[in-house]
Order: C-alpha cells, then structure tokens, then sequence
C-alpha cells in the first residue's frame, strides 16, 4: 500500500491536454438535458388535424351537417377546421367543382394546411370527384368520403329539372366521362357508404366506387346518413 494516494490520471495529463478535455466536458454539459427533464417532441409534430370541407346534397344547404360537425368539434377538431359549405344546386356539377376548388384554397390559405378532408352528401359525390380528377384536387384533398352518393346515377333524377338533375341520371354524358377509367384517381383515400333502405338511390348499387373502401350502413334514409351517429364514427376513422 503506498503512503500517499496516487495521483488522478487527469492531473498525470500534461496541462495543454488537461485544458482541452476539460473544455470537451463542458462543452458536452452545455446540450445534456436538465435531469428528469422529459424529451422534446420532432419540431414538425402535430396533432392538428386536417380541415374536414363538408359538400351538401341537391337542393340542400351547409346546416345538413350541424350534427356531425359537433360531434367532431367534441373529438378535438378545431372550429375553423370545419367547413360547411353552401353553393348553389342547379348548376351544372363542373361549375360547382370549380366553386369547390376556389373554397379549397381559400381553406387552406386560412388555416395554413397542406391538405383538406372532403365528406360530401347525395349530390356532393358529383362535383366534388369532378374536382378531384379534372382540377387538379387529388393534389389537395388527403380523404374522401361520400354518403349517399349517385356516383353511377339515380332513377330518381328523372323527377327533377335543371343541370344537376341531368347529369345525376344514368348513363349521362356527365357521369360516363367522369367514371370513365379511374374511378379514384390519384392518392386520396376513398370511401362510400351506402344503405339498402335509401330510396334516393335507386339503384343501390351506384355509390361504390372501384378503388374504394365501400360500406354498407344499417338502414338509413337518404337524408339521415349526415347525422347518424353510426355513419360518423366511421367517417371519423377514415379520416383521422
């Protein structure tokens, strides 16, 4: 056993290498976490959602969605987060796309979002994927959802007048070219929901869209798809 206890290794070091790891300490202090101090989150995390744009049907207005707005308010979505749109009806669905796409910028531009979610109601369905395949909104839209929706046409319409009321009737020039090809182009995610008990659209069958995911909801009027609770919990899962 010596007498005296051997000095440190540090105080071995000559003095120009005891100042330089002394500084690398330091230096490695500086960016070490305050003790317990919890980890910070990615600076480009969030947990804002994206801006659902709400598409009424024919002869309808945005207060169709009164119902399922609250009900995404209550589940976190801010309120200029919710858009319920009202356009005018009785117009041909390529000038309601292109209405469609100037309330899209404007949404984006207020909210500073890269994308919006469009759920659309019964005739919603028609200029909205006018929209998305012709003007460029596949680029802008994250989701897509449609209740309801005549996407290969209704027997219905025959029973109405105006630009619209054609293009929802099968075999329309209207509704051949825009199911023509792709039915869901590009990246956005589709999904249709549909009920054997609508007696809107007849027949059944015409909402599902090849590329889809398309569902069967218990049995629901035509007008009571966008304020059933069933039909928003699943559209609250698709587009989260």
């Amino acid at each position: 056993m010596h007498p005296y206890p051997r000095p440190s290794p540090f105080l071995r070091l000559s003095p120009f290498l005891r100042r330089a790891a002394l500084a690398l300490v330091l230096a490695l202090a500086a960016f070490a976490p305050p003790a317990g101090a919890a980890p910070s989150a990615p600076a480009h995390a969030s947990n804002t959602p994206d801006p659902v744009v709400f598409v009424h049907g024919w002869n309808s207005d945005g207060s169709t969605w009164n119902t399922m707005a609250d009900r995404f308010r209550s589940h976190g979505w801010p309120a200029d987060h919710l858009d319920q749109w009202t356009y005018p009806t009785f117009q041909s669905n390529v000038t309601i796309a292109a209405q469609l796409a100037t309330e899209i910028d404007r949404v984006l531009a207020a909210t500073g979002a890269a994308k919006v979610d469009l759920v659309t109601h019964s005739l919603g369905a028609l200029s909205s994927r006018y929209y998305l395949k012709n003007l460029g909104g596949d680029a802008k839209v994250d989701a897509w959802v449609s209740l309801a929706g005549p996407n290969h046409g209704t027997g219905t319409a025959r029973w109405c007048g105006g630009p619209s009321c054609t293009e929802m009737r099968p075999g329309s020039a209207f509704l051949n070219a825009l199911n023509a090809g792709d039915e869901t182009p590009g990246r956005v995610r589709y999904a249709t929901w549909w009920s054997p008990c609508d007696t809107i659209i007849n027949p059944d069958s015409s909402v599902a869209l090849v590329g889809a995911v398309n569902t069967q909801a218990p049995c629901l009027l035509h007008t009571a798809f966008p304020a059933d609770a069933h039909i928003y919990a699943g559209v609250q899962a698709h587009i989260s």
